[in-house]
């Protein structure tokens, strides 16, 4: 994996102190500190973190991040820069772009009610306007990996230098990643766990891009630091059409509620097809997909599941609960073979499941 190590030469804390000139970024770092978020939500087990970053896009409190697991839930906490803890609301997502919207709610505030915050922000339809940084460019990146901020705990920043502008050919766990436009390619290691939706900024601090997730590049399988650039484009197919996505477009329509993701989700059946995992006792609001047991000669006995197995993905989605397993499985039909991504022990397997009909359930005459 991404080797985990900092690089002191590389790391700047930001800090309110005064800037001097043995530190000539500390006055930047302050400045962009102030327009990012503490994001926490679902999460919290093995393998999977309960934390990511943001960056404040509107002075009402919009946030933009990466549509990461963390946002699965019915609401985030975010922790701004003066050590407010408020709650947000996943307004939509962009799987292509990699990019979900979400919204500040205050107490006693409705999601579509203005929130009065005047937040310093990031203004990221001008910051697309602004030439693209080319290779050798320094570059500095915000975030909060490794959760190692808190309330009104400064964000990390790292420095670096743009290493290639070009289009990004990667994966997560073994499922292409759905963004296949052009990224910035950092001499940094900025994409650590939390680090998702921090900001790349050049040296004085203004925006080119935001901070991805953990990838790995398809073709020499190491992991790549990289950002998406605020004038991101991707080509996707809409059945016999193709479309263009446009982050300015995503940003724009998503603050003014009127963003329409394709959709490609699958039609629901109902029941679903039988696979035959038992899963622990579904006692929590959002209980990890532990497998307990498999129903002997069932698709997942003869797909090899076993007890203590965790599902992580399925058909490349990420799945996070038991309830969020089953509603997949209602869209699924009985001869259709899904895709798990599993974490058993340490190790990520992965598994072909048949789905088969459900078993006949034997009628008393009694």
């Amino acid at each position: 994996m991404l080797t985990r190590l900092l690089l002191p030469a590389l790391f700047v804390a930001a800090s309110a102190v005064p800037a001097s000139a043995a530190d000539p970024f500390r006055k930047v770092s302050a400045d962009v500190n102030q327009k990012m978020v503490k994001i926490f939500g679902s999460g919290g087990f093995k393998g999977v973190t309960n934390y990511t970053t943001g960056i404040i896009i509107s002075p009402e409190g919009h946030l933009l991040s990466v549509a990461s697991q963390t946002l699965d839930a019915d609401g985030v906490i975010v922790h701004l820069y003066d050590g407010r803890r408020m709650k947000a609301k996943v307004i939509v997502t962009e799987p292509d772009l990699d990019v979900a919207m979400l919204k500040i709610v205050p107490d006693g505030k409705k999601i579509d009610e203005p929130t009065n915050l005047d937040l310093p922000y990031f203004d990221v339809l001008e910051a697309a306007k602004r030439p693209n940084a080319g290779a050798g460019d320094w570059v500095l990146s915000f975030s909060n990996y490794f959760e190692i901020a808190m309330r009104d705990e400064p964000v990390s920043v790292m420095r670096g230098v743009v290493a290639a502008y070009s289009p990004l050919d990667a994966r997560r766990g073994v499922f292409d990643f759905p963004y296949t436009g052009n990224v910035y390619v950092v001499d940094a290691i900025t994409n650590n766990p939390g680090a998702g939706g921090g900001a790349l900024t050049d040296r004085k601090g203004n925006l080119l891009g935001i901070v991805g997730r953990e990838i790995k590049n398809r073709k020499t399988e190491t992991w790549i630091n990289y950002a998406i650039p605020v004038n991101a484009t991707v080509n996707v197919k809409d059945g016999e059409k193709t479309v263009t996505l446009k982050m300015t477009e995503f940003v724009d329509l998503g603050m003014k509620g009127k963003y329409k993701p394709i959709q490609r989700v699958k039609i629901a059946t109902g029941i679903g097809g039988y696979h035959g995992i038992q899963f622990v006792p579904n006692l929590l609001e959002r209980t990890p997909p532990y497998v307990d047991d498999v129903s002997p000669n069932s698709p997942a006995a003869k797909a090899g599941l076993k007890p203590d197995d965790l599902v992580s993905f399925v058909d490349g989605e990420p799945i996070f609960s038991i309830k969020a397993f089953q509603e997949y499985i209602k869209k699924t039909r009985p001869g259709e073979t899904i895709r798990l991504e599993v974490r058993r022990g340490e190790a990520l397997q992965t598994i072909d499941l048949k789905l088969d009909e459900h078993p006949k359930v034997p009628v008393s005459n009694k």
